[in-house]
């Protein structure tokens, strides 16, 4: 994990628990309908299907009631901009926890149960709870956050696996957008780029001049989705940037050495 700290975002607690319901809310509805033959397509994910993939968006939801049911750790430690460096190691244990929970159910079924165990966890409990996870203490209001990002990321892989249109709750997109945002300023701290993904998120990263007035020598744009996909490593900043769905000007604009944040 980078050992740069910055400040933490402060994200409204009632906006991101509805954001994480709602979102989680539209991948059930979505998937509920989806056909054999959708189930068994592959995914831009390794071996996965989209019916693993539809599994692991349940398990999301019942893992972290499963959390809320543990006896809580003491003390909160990791910030929601510390949590995209630690999921690349738990890859694996994350797919077989999700894998033994949800093995053989029905996916209209693992999709009420896990949706309805989401919500009174949620109802039960305040965002100063401590979850005892894998990665280590986190309060619930920061991990909520990361839910967010998951579901908006996991969404978007759905789509694209399954052609589907499933929407995007605007909430979860911009924390989603925000929080891989500021881990970009956590990897690379500094002030010579400026990085824009309207209308979430402005961060300033990489060491060099610090930029005060004017328009910046050194600027990054893009939009939340595309944005989304590079810092997940689900698009690479090269074909982005010949899309021309990323702009990038200035010597230090390049940022493919520090993409993808998490894959």
């Amino acid at each position: 994990m980078p050992p740069a700290k910055k400040r933490a975002r402060s994200y409204d607690s009632a906006k991101t628990r509805a954001a994480v319901l709602a979102q989680f809310g539209n991948v059930a509805e979505a998937v509920r309908g989806l056909t054999p033959d959708q189930l068994a397509r592959p995914t831009h994910l390794g071996e996965w299907t989209v019916a693993d993939l539809a599994g692991h968006v349940a398990w999301i939801a019942d893992s972290l009631a499963r959390g809320l049911d543990r006896p809580p750790a003491a003390e909160g430690r990791l910030l929601p901009h510390d949590w995209p460096f630690t999921t690349v190691a738990l890859a694996g244990k994350i797919a077989d926890a999700a894998r033994e929970t949800f093995a053989g159910a029905p996916v209209a079924e693992l999709y009420e149960r896990a949706g309805a165990r989401l919500a009174e966890a949620l109802a039960a409990h305040g965002d100063d709870r401590v979850l005892d996870l894998w990665i280590g203490p986190m309060r619930l209001g920061d991990f909520l956050v990361t839910r967010a990002v998951e579901l908006v990321v996991h969404t978007d892989d759905l789509n694209r696996a399954a052609g589907l249109e499933i929407p995007f709750d605007r909430q979860a997109l911009a924390a989603c957008t925000r929080l891989l945002a500021d881990a970009l300023a956590v990897k690379a701290p500094g002030g010579a780029v400026e990085v824009r993904i309207p209308p979430f998120a402005v961060v300033q990263c990489v060491e060099g001049p610090r930029h005060t007035r004017g328009t910046p020598p050194n600027v990054v744009e893009t939009d939340p989705l595309t944005w989304i996909r590079l810092a997940t490593g689900r698009a690479e900043w090269a074909g982005e940037l010949d899309g021309a769905r990323v702009s990038a000007s200035g010597e230090r604009a390049d940022l493919s050495g520090l993409l993808p944040l998490m894959a």
